[in-house]
């Protein structure tokens, strides 16, 4: 294959440049201008388009085993690809959770049956339930990409010490869900104007940042490679921002929904807008955009959290906290970050694929030759409208919005896995 007339982002020096790509047997070959080719390879034009490395979600949930109702590791997969993403880390919050290697490696087998490299984490203690820490030995010769509970907050303090000496000792990150249940009255929603004026409960900042602070703290002590996940509040990011000075292991990442709405989301999207942790205030949006400016958080993530629509139809204190993303994220960042002058285009491509890479140890998020052919083709410039999901969920509030960024052609290991029609 050789892919002909596109602008090639290279997330390492920031750079676009129009340059050939030449591919062979799902490899990069060649890079460069006028590159000789065969009349047996098959021609990409991709005149008008970036080219850039496959996107890397190191925060999804697909809901398999236990879940398939919300969504399945195939269907998630799909999702993946039509966003543009050629990896995904998978969550470990399943039924069974991910804290044995049995379960782990048949997420693992799983996801070799979809065109993706489909990626899962182990849990970080057993039964998620933060009483004992997992064989994360084991885990880690089974396969396991990271650690964590997310979903959940790890409360015991020197259980996490324990764990986070252990990761360290493996190499291998531990990613946090930071909330602290005992100041939530009702989560998803933050505790703020809106909560009151529904008249109802919510989920401080406060529940956040207390374990943002320990957890920083521990990270900090221990030297373990950290990732706070789905960041929210202002202060967090500050917290986050001030640990970077002690340790260059200290890692954030931000949900789409998190930079671009408010808690004003709720009242007219309901159950659509809610989420763990919830949409806060406009100063603590505009502080995840500062936050991904400067670096200080280095990672998007989707979260991508599939919930039946009979779920989503419950009373919004009953219904599961959650959307779904894989599909809108590159041009949800592109709309509300680029277009808006806050990144520059290869700014928010390395947030979505050098940086988790190197969060996870992966040999992908570049493109650069002797490396996996793993791209995505996509039009900065051209709007359209987000209506369907090939997700088995529509659980977000970015459907039925006009979006900036549309992906083209999505290649994983040399192979067209997804081509917008």
């Amino acid at each position: 294959m050789i892919i002909k007339n596109g602008t090639v982002i290279n997330p390492i020096d920031q750079t676009a440049v129009p340059l050939e790509i030449q591919i062979e047997e799902g490899i990069i070959t060649a890079i460069g201008t006028n590159l000789k080719y065969s009349d047996q390879e098959k021609i990409v034009d991709a005149k008008g388009l970036y080219v850039a490395p496959g996107l890397i979600d190191v925060h999804v949930h697909f809901r398999e085993p236990g879940f398939e109702y919300k969504e399945n590791i195939e269907t998630g997969a799909a999702a993946a690809a039509r966003g543009g993403f050629t990896t995904v880390v998978c969550m470990a919050n399943t039924k069974p959770a991910v804290d044995s290697k049995e379960t782990l490696q048949y997420v693992i087998e799983q996801g070799q049956k979809t065109p993706i490299h489909v990626l899962s984490a182990a849990c970080v203690t057993e039964g998620m339930r933060g009483t004992s820490i997992t064989n994360m030995a084991e885990l880690k010769e089974a396969g396991a990409a990271g650690f964590t509970d997310d979903g959940i907050p790890i409360m015991d303090k020197e259980l996490l010490r324990t764990a986070m000496e252990m990761a360290k000792k493996l190499n291998l990150p531990i990613s946090l869900h930071e909330e602290d249940p005992s100041y939530i009255q009702n989560n998803g929603i933050h505790a703020g104007k809106v909560a009151k004026q529904l008249g109802i409960g919510g989920s401080p900042s406060i529940a956040e940042e207390s374990l943002v602070k320990r957890d920083l703290e521990l990270a900090c002590e221990t030297g373990v490679s950290i990732n706070i996940q789905h960041i929210s509040s202002a202060k967090a990011v500050q917290l986050v921002r001030e640990a970077k000075k002690r340790s260059d292991a200290v890692h954030a990442e931000a949900t789409p929904h998190h930079f671009t709405l408010t808690e004003e989301a709720v009242l007219k999207y309901g159950t659509y807008a809610k989420m763990n942790p919830p949409l806060r205030t406009q100063q603590d949006r505009q502080a995840i955009i500062e936050g991904l400016k400067d670096g200080t958080i280095d990672l998007i993530a989707t979260d991508h959290a599939p919930h039946s629509v009979e779920e989503k139809k419950r009373p919004l204190t009953e219904a599961p906290s959650g959307i779904i993303g894989l599909e809108s994220a590159l041009a949800v960042g592109i709309t509300s970050l680029c277009k808006s002058g806050y990144l520059t285009l290869a700014e928010l491509i390395k947030k979505m694929t050098l940086n988790p890479a190197d969060l996870y140890h992966l040999d992908a998020g570049t493109i650069e030759i002797g490396k996996k052919a793993d791209l995505v083709l996509f039009d900065p410039s051209e709007t359209w409208v987000y209506e369907t999901s090939v997700s088995k969920a529509e659980n977000t509030p970015f459907i039925g919005q006009t979006l900036q960024g549309k992906v083209k052609m999505t290649i994983c290991e040399g192979q067209i896995i997804y081509q917008d029609k």
